[in-house]
């Protein structure tokens, strides 16, 4: 198993930036993945980014593409970033780190979430 601890979370004003992160603990030599999704009140969760930690190829949701990067800690393979830039009052949600363990294919643990909030 593997325990993740998001961080980074707050408001911020719409165009604002945030930086969010994820560290891994437990069984983190098997993690081949970790991502970021979110929930907004009232909405289903959506995957936001995902990273793979094998060949470093990124996914994103097509709303925030071209506004958020996720990325791997250059140093340590179980931290994980998302750098959220021009944010809107739709990025309004809970934010959750998500991981993907050998020999799983989908994602299978979460955090506990960060709270991001957008302004008007």
């Amino acid at each position: 198993q593997v325990q993740l601890v998001e961080s980074g979370g707050g408001l911020v004003q719409t165009g604002g930036s945030l930086n969010l992160s994820c560290e891994a603990f437990g069984r983190t030599f098997d993690l081949t993945d970790l991502g970021w999704f979110r929930r907004a009140p009232g909405k289903e969760r959506e995957v936001v980014a995902s990273l793979s930690l094998t060949g470093g190829i990124t996914h994103y949701g097509d709303s925030v593409k071209d506004r958020f990067t996720v990325s791997g800690d250059t140093a340590k393979k179980n931290i994980v970033y998302l750098q959220m830039n021009d944010l809107k009052p739709d990025d309004t949600a809970v934010y959750y780190c998500a991981a993907v363990l050998y020999p799983r294919q989908f994602y299978e643990y979460f955090g506990k979430g960060t709270q991001v909030t957008v302004s008007s």
